[in-house]
């Protein structure tokens, strides 16, 4: 079953800045050169696009979401958007390098994602990426699962929505595909909420809605005070919410 995320394009910008912000030092290892040609997967409302482009590289930006690409235009005219899902694109001129921050773990067609970026790269050309990785945000999901069954949502509960490969499985995936892996790192990043008082809540409906979809507005305001409350000795510090993140990123050449 396909699972839709529909995307707050204005919550991401105001209070999840931190998934494109974070992902500044990727372009790094990206390291763009002039009049390389460049896509980036999944590139929301084109932030990192934009970062990207001024080494002077020809980027396009694709996603998945109307919404995020709608914004992405008005932000940044100069830059090429397009709406195209990350395990079904194609370009007739192939790319220099595939760039995806934050992204690859929404498509559960992995193989599909991996085979697109393969037959859309020139001979040597690499994909530079970063994502959720295994165990990531486990402890927001296990809160959530647990408020949902105890509620009698176990439908809910049991969405498969996200993909967070080990190390060792997705570099496999590549290699099996006939990538070249020069670089995997699994690592932790507690990652700081922006909203002090419902950072829980408002990271839950920005990325984890599929799992209230068809819930009374009423009992999801019950779910996620529950949820925020259990978490409270887990993830709140310093006055702080934060996320558990687990994060996978990996260089690897055609």
């Amino acid at each position: 079953m396909m699972i839709t995320t529909e995307w707050n394009a204005a919550l991401y910008d105001d209070k999840h800045s931190f998934v494109f912000k974070y992902g500044e030092d990727l372009v790094d290892l990206l390291a763009p050169k002039a009049g390389e040609r460049i896509l980036d997967i999944g590139c929301g409302t084109g932030y990192l696009t934009n970062v990207i482009a001024s080494s002077g590289a020809t980027v396009i930006g694709i996603d998945n979401s109307l919404e995020m690409i709608t914004k992405a235009k008005v932000a940044y005219p100069q830059q090429e958007f397009k709406v195209q899902p990350g395990e079904e694109f194609h370009f007739d001129e192939h790319f220099d390098a595939i760039f995806s921050n934050a992204a690859l773990h929404w498509i559960l067609e992995k193989e599909k994602v991996i085979d697109c970026m393969y037959r859309n790269l020139k001979r040597t050309g690499r994909i530079v990426l970063e994502m959720g990785g295994k165990h990531n945000v486990e402890k927001i999901v296990t809160a959530l699962q647990d408020s949902l069954k105890k509620r009698g949502y176990t439908t809910n509960a049991a969405i498969q929505l996200w993909y967070f490969p080990s190390e060792s499985e997705y570099t496999a995936l590549l290699e099996k595909r006939g990538f070249t892996v020069t670089y995997a790192s699994h690592f932790s990043r507690d990652t700081k909420l922006a909203d002090t008082r419902n950072g829980i809540k408002d990271w839950v409906k920005m990325f984890g809605s599929a799992f209230l979809k068809g819930i009374d507005e009423a009992v999801v305001n019950d779910i996620l005070t529950e949820v925020q409350n259990a978490l409270h000795p887990l993830l709140f510090r310093d006055n702080d919410w934060y996320a558990d993140y687990k994060r996978l990123r990996i260089i690897a050449i055609k």
